[in-house]
């Protein structure tokens, strides 16, 4: 099969990349070392057209338009006419993409449009409590029109984007995120440093920051050893100024030496910091199914996390990780020094939680569902 991947985030250097990128990453090789053609076709900052293939993979790059009020077209129709180049010169079978990806859509007869969710604009909209952005919402529900079937990352944001769209006809399965097994190893408990807990997101409020630097003061004080580090790249808001320095006012003088934003740390980094830390703290207020929970996880470390969405698809609380209410920082402060109390807690979490994510986030677990999918999709519009 030739499967066109719709991203503007594929991991190459100097691509900016959230998690969408990161599975593309995971996922586009592998389909690729199995004897498929794979092409991952994206909007960029270059001035002409760009291709280079990496592991197997085709990445082409299109100058993307900066026509105000326009460009949205503009670049849709630079898409169409890449995908027409491209299945004219080897069929395309399937085309996937996150879930604005076909609201202009000029549709290739024989060809499969596939949305897999990962939380669009009505999920987060609901999700963070802010206004739907109604030329957003036109554009979101114009691609599920066009799409001709439907699968997501989490049975949560399928759920709860059927509260806003119907595509109930065109729903596919659940298929998970992969674990990243090469990257994020199985850890070495002799180099967890003792009181170090660790936070790897965005800066920004709906990734849990406020709350666990509130449940910092207090997890302090009963450890007088602990120091906390955040690292992710700084949000900023619409003036301009900084997520990170207006948090910064929040944090007592007592315990700001203990305190440490690292910023956006080179990716092969983050396992490291994660290996010497003691426990992981993601207190997200909503995701569709965080990648960054499934790393930490990999790697049979502890972990704090919070009861949102796929949560409970993802973490038995209790077992392979604790969960806290997303905006209780006094609970998420228990479930921290309720691990740091309990070295046999934290030992048994961590190995649970590494044998969950092997059962049943591996990437070939990933990859075989995904493939059987696209296959009888394929089949279904050849009959």
């Amino acid at each position: 099969m030739h499967i066109v991947f719709l991203s503007n985030e594929y991991p190459l250097e100097g691509v900016i990349h959230g998690g969408v990128g990161t599975f593309l990453k995971l996922l586009c090789p592998e389909l690729a070392r199995r004897g498929h053609e794979v092409t991952v076709l994206g909007l960029g900052d270059v001035s002409q057209t760009r291709s280079v293939t990496v592991e197997g993979v085709k990445v082409i790059t299109i100058p993307f338009s900066k026509t105000p009020k326009v460009k949205a077209l503009f670049n849709f129709k630079k898409i169409n006419n890449a995908l027409e180049e491209i299945h004219r010169q080897l069929k395309i079978d399937v085309v996937e993409g996150p879930e604005m990806s076909f609201s202009f859509i000029r549709k290739i007869p024989g060809v499969t449009y596939l949305i897999r969710m990962n939380g669009g604009h009505h999920f987060f909209s609901e999700a963070e409590k802010r206004r739907v952005d109604r030329w957003k919402a036109y554009q979101e529900k114009r691609s599920f029109e066009n799409a001709d079937a439907v699968c997501g990352v989490s049975n949560y944001v399928i759920e709860h984007t059927k509260n806003y769209i119907d595509f109930s006809e065109k729903q596919g399965p659940v298929i998970f995120n992969p674990a990243n097994f090469t990257n994020f190893y199985k850890a070495d408990p002799e180099k967890a440093v003792s009181g170090r807990l660790f936070f790897a997101g965005t800066i920004c409020e709906k990734k849990g920051v406020r709350q666990i630097i509130k449940a910092f003061h207090q997890v302090k004080r009963k450890f007088p050893h602990t120091e906390l580090y955040l690292a992710g790249r700084d949000w900023t808001y619409p003036d301009g100024s900084s997520y990170t320095e207006k948090i910064k006012e929040i944090i007592e003088e007592d315990i700001k030496s203990s305190i440490h934003f690292l910023g956006v740390l080179p990716n092969l980094d983050v396992p490291q910091w994660i290996e010497s830390s003691e426990i992981c703290v993601y207190p997200s207020h909503m995701e569709a199914m965080p990648l960054a929970w499934i790393e930490v996880m990999s790697m049979g470390k502890p972990f704090v996390a919070t009861k949102i969405g796929p949560a409970f698809e993802l973490v038995d609380d209790g077992v392979s990780g604790l969960l806290a209410d997303p905006l209780d920082h006094d609970e998420l402060a228990s479930k921290i020094m309720e691990i740091l109390s309990d070295e046999a807690l934290k030992v048994r979490l961590g190995e649970n939680a590494r044998e969950k994510v092997l059962k049943e986030f591996s990437l070939e677990t990933i990859a075989d569902q995904s493939i059987a999918y696209y296959s009888k999709l394929v089949q279904n519009k050849q009959n």
